[in-house]
């Protein structure tokens, strides 16, 4: 009889479970290098933000601080009603309209002709940009003194050379002073947005009509305009973006006189010359919230064209 022995059973292994980070802490943990910027920024833009929101409501002068009073949305109501600060929205947006639209049509000039092949375009397109470059009160100073200046302008000197008249510009036309300057300085801004997408452009396609007999207009009108819409759209809101918050050329050029103050310098008066602090801090506001609105046409520009870019990838 033979005897049969069996081989011992191994004991099962215990495993120990591994737990995983739970999908909120590694949320978490990803978030966590960016919480100190976060702060900071919190601190540095959004406290000073709510205090001012909180001052618009009182009726607070920095010369008497033990009268002041809350008095809800009259300061609000003020800025809005009372004719200097509504002659100052006014001159906002007409100042915002005419630099954007001729910095749109100069700069779309310039691109069309820097999308040529040239010799020396690569130095003409360093100093088309190099006036968007310059500090923009140093711009301001540049053409109060430099060009404007009745004595020694550049201006003058030019029409003396001629033997034209001797105008002095800012007392003359004081708001287009401040536009000629703005413009000057944004134009390089939009042509480089349009210069871009006029290098986005589909080149077979236009080869293509080109083969069919079209012309240069044609071209221009029917391909180019098209493709360009949201390069322009997102000049113009950049831009506008920028022009409603301008303080440095009414500032340097003309300090808001002649009927050139906007709703900045008149946030700027109040505050510094009047000493209404609730006055100043409403129009503040106002100024942000119309900064906002124009910011976020400008952010769904600029997903679209993302959006554009990535289904044509």
């Amino acid at each position: 009889m033979t005897a049969t022995t069996t081989a011992p059973v191994a004991a099962p292994e215990l495993h120990t479970p591994v737990r995983r980070p739970s999908t909120r802490l590694r949320a978490w943990a990803i978030r966590a290098p960016l919480l100190p910027a976060l702060i900071f920024m919190i601190v540095v833009t959004q406290l000073p933000f709510v205090a001012t929101l909180v001052i618009s409501f009182f009726d607070w002068n920095s010369l008497y601080p033990d009268a002041r009073r809350f008095t809800g949305v009259d300061n609000y109501r003020e800025v809005l009603t009372d004719p200097g600060l509504r002659q100052s929205v006014w001159t906002t947006v007409l100042l915002t309209v005419a630099v954007v639209l001729a910095s749109l049509v100069i700069g779309l000039v310039l691109a069309l002709l820097l999308d040529r092949r040239f010799r020396g375009r690569g130095l003409v397109r360093t100093l088309l940009i190099a006036p968007f470059l310059v500090v923009p009160v140093a711009a301001a100073l540049l053409w109060k003194h430099v060009l404007y200046n009745p004595e020694y302008g550049l201006l003058n000197g030019l029409l003396h050379y001629v033997g034209g008249p001797q105008p002095d510009w800012i007392s003359t036309t004081p708001l287009l002073a401040v536009e000629a300057s703005l413009v000057w300085q944004w134009t390089p801004f939009m042509m480089l947005i349009l210069l871009a997408g006029l290098q986005s452009r589909d080149h077979e396609q236009i080869e293509a009509a080109r083969v069919d007999g079209a012309g240069d207009w044609q071209i221009f009108v029917h391909l180019t305009l098209p493709h360009l819409r949201r390069y322009l759209e997102l000049g113009a809101l950049l831009g506008s973006i920028y022009i409603v918050q301008n303080f440095d050329a009414v500032f340097t050029i003309t300090s808001g006189g002649l009927g050139t103050a906007n709703l900045p310098y008149t946030v700027y008066q109040s505050f510094y010359q009047a000493h209404e602090n609730g006055l100043a801090s409403a129009a503040g506001v106002l100024v942000v919230i119309g900064s906002i609105v124009i910011a976020t046409f400008a952010l769904r520009v600029v997903s679209s064209l993302f959006r554009e870019e990535v289904s044509r990838a």
